[in-house]
């Protein structure tokens, strides 16, 4: 129940007493009307009643318009951050925590950083500006894409879909400074509000990057339609979701024919990349992006270089950039309030560029044994009784059974940090300059990514931070992915009742591991080959369950938004494996403790009702139901729990309550 309630109740019990009633049932009538609303229970709203102390105490963050249980999690985890880096700075224990440390020191010098103005990109705008023919293009773009600025197109490495233990460079569309290409080509108004904020936003950037008042108008527009007709031809953010429809091998040796004027072949050499073939799924744009080359000037080429030079590196350098940065990234497209402070902005700024440096430090200090051992023992009873569900299905066939234990069984855990590979030799960054440092730390980034293609390593590697909360299950790998930061409350919290650990942290390893074996899972098989492994009586029966799920949710009001309803449909994968996480861990649970108290079974539930608490603004619920893929907390807890025959046991719920769905209305995962 929020703050204003008990006073907004006083007020009008207040009132409702100095009035002067002369019928006494309408006294009666308007006492009644007064009175508070009933308090939850267990059996009408249990995540309003497991959390109401946390509610009624804690406001949505001025800045973010939320707060939550995992978000204080991810505070906690950078509170520690912060700290181990104040140490660093102060009295570094070696090579690696002296360049943390002085990097560290360099971002937090505010009045050094003013100081140094643009100073830190003037080498990059200097080389731009040298641009006197359109065959200097190319040579560019690859240069800034050795410092971790990628213009034009998206060059990166990731796992190879035809041998997933190794890498491959992917080509893909980028270098546009909107999230979307839709963005550029939309008529409705809001989106052509957008563009309009947009425009403005790179005439700032532009100003501050050499672009004299006279031309700024003209610049920027030419920017705007050098990214319009990147995006014309990009694909639909849709399309990029399916990795299958983004991967299509072409010969290295070829590239420097087809793509002549972008000079792919060279762009491949400055970035180390020497194999025989990448990916390259969406030709018909870098067949554009040739001929632009050709055909544009370079004088508009040099302009939408200088402004994304400016854009990426904004945060990093002084005052007005930020304040630039800020207004159109944080502001209108991820809608905050204000800016985060200063240790905030340079902590996000080295997890970016020097974040597996940092992490091996973290680990270190912050990841206890005993909770390491806990964390492990815990996720490996749950991937047992995810075999056991296995045996006793009923949905899945025999062939698509044998095949899920077959995955599950060779399932790896990971807890804590990956064995890496990395080379830790990056350049000293010293305390002089944080943009300087910042480009030095993003060139070292950037290089080691290069260095993964070609490389049959991707089991040895984490595509997360394990200073950052994170649980994930890899497909790729067919494995389970718990970070550092992750084994700690409220995850994990070790001063709390055993049972609490499998309804908190053994639920979300179970949300995860049912992604080994569910409609995410079924496109890869035990041998790791890239295949689909369900029948189409599975696939049925999934989507089955899921309708039910997606109908169930669709009726429940977004918490601050209650004129909305939640999107059953987009959410839909995700409650799933909320309900087969919850499942699986009780399974776990029960299995270990055949005999588990009440007080046990009420600490599972608990645990589960306090991972979900959280409080939005009526703006950031509303953003939420539209983008999410996640149910709004209040629904991760109650929706799950009243699909549990369990739930309803524990607390002596009816089936005429509403945290209990009628036996025929319930749906099933793994139970």
């Amino acid at each position: 129940m929020p703050n204003v309630k008990p006073l907004t109740l006083a007020l009008a019990t207040s009132l409702a007493i100095g009035l002067v009633v002369p019928d006494a049932d309408a006294q009666r009538k308007k006492a009644a009307e007064s009175k508070a609303p009933a308090a939850p229970t267990q059996c009408s709203d249990f995540y309003a009643f497991a959390n109401q102390e946390w509610l009624q105490s804690n406001a949505p963050d001025p800045a973010t318009g939320r707060r939550s249980a995992l978000g204080e999690l991810q505070a906690r985890a950078r509170s520690q951050q912060r700290e181990l880096l104040d140490a660093m700075m102060r009295a570094p224990q070696s090579n690696i925590q002296t360049l943390l440390g002085d990097f560290w020191a360099s971002g937090l010098d505010e009045a050094a950083v003013e100081r140094d103005g643009a100073n830190p990109i003037a080498p990059l705008l200097d080389r731009i500006n040298g641009i006197r023919r359109s065959k200097e293009v190319p040579a560019a773009i690859a240069a800034l894409h050795q410092v971790g600025i990628p213009v034009a197109f998206g060059f990166n490495a990731d796992v190879d879909l035809s041998d997933l233990e190794g890498h491959i460079g992917y080509f893909s569309q980028g270098g546009m400074g909107l999230p979307d290409p839709a963005y550029y080509t939309r008529t409705d108004a809001d989106t052509v509000a957008l563009r309009t904020r947009y425009t403005e936003y790179v005439q700032q950037i532009l100003t501050l990057t050499g672009t004299p008042q006279d031309k700024l108008a003209a610049e920027a527009q030419q920017v705007i339609d050098l990214e319009t007709r990147i995006a014309q031809e990009s694909r639909p953010i849709s399309a990029l979701r399916d990795p299958l429809q983004n991967y299509a091998l072409v010969a290295t040796a070829d590239l420097g024919k087809t793509y002549r004027h972008l000079q792919l072949a060279e762009f491949l050499q400055a970035q180390g990349v020497s194999q025989p073939s990448v990916s390259m799924a969406n030709p018909q744009l870098f067949s554009r992006l040739d001929a632009l080359v050709d055909t544009l000037k370079p004088d508009q080429w040099k302009t939408y270089l200088r402004f994304h030079v400016g854009d990426a590196m904004a945060p990093y350098l002084s005052k007005s950039f930020r304040d630039a940065e800020f207004q159109f990234r944080g502001r209108v497209l991820r809608g905050e309030q204000s800016q985060p402070d200063r240790s905030t902005l340079v902590l996000h700024a080295i997890n970016r560029a020097a974040g597996p440096m940092l992490a091996r430090e973290y680990v270190g200090r912050y990841l206890p044994a005993l909770n390491r051992d806990r964390a492990e023992r815990i996720a490996g009873e749950v991937r047992d009784a995810l075999v056991r569900s296995l045996d006793a299905n009923t949905w899945m066939g025999d062939a698509a059974r044998a095949e899920a234990k077959a995955k599950v069984a060779a399932l790896k855990i990971e807890v804590g940090a990956p064995v890496r590979d990395l080379d830790y030799t990056v350049q000293p960054v010293g305390r002089g300059s944080f943009g300087a440092n910042m480009l030095i730390a993003s060139t070292w980034h950037h290089r080691e990514e290069m260095r993964r293609i070609g490389r049959e390593n991707a089991s040895l590697r984490w595509d997360v931070l394990p200073q950052e909360p994170a649980l994930a299950y890899d497909i790729a790998q067919n494995r389970l992915i718990v970070s550092a930061a992750a084994v700690q409350p409220p995850l994990l919290d070790m001063t709390r009742d055993a049972a609490a650990h499998y309804g908190a942290f053994g639920a979300l390893v179970g949300h995860e591991l049912s992604h080994a074996v569910d409609i995410k899972g079924r496109v890869v098989d035990a041998s790791g080959k890239v295949r689909t492994w369900w029948s189409p009586q599975e696939d049925a029966a999934w989507q089955s369950r899921g309708n039910q799920l997606a109908a169930q949710y669709s009726g429940y009001e977004v918490p601050g938004a209650p004129e909305l309803k939640v999107n059953g449909l987009q959410t839909r994968e995700e409650n799933a494996a909320d309900l087969a996480g919850v499942e699986l861990a009780w399974k776990a649970l029960t299995h270990g403790k055949p005999d588990l108290s009440d007080d046990g079974s009420k600490a599972f539930f608990e645990a589960w009702a306090e991972l979900w608490r959280e409080q939005r603004t009526t703006e950031v619920a509303t953003r939420d139901n539209a983008v999410s893929a996640h149910a709004p907390g209040k629904w991760r807890t109650n929706g799950v729990l009243e699909n549990l025959p369990a739930f309803g046991e524990t607390y002596k719920c009816k089936k005429v309550n509403a945290m209990q769905r009628p036996e025929g209305d319930q749906v099933a995962i793994w139970r």
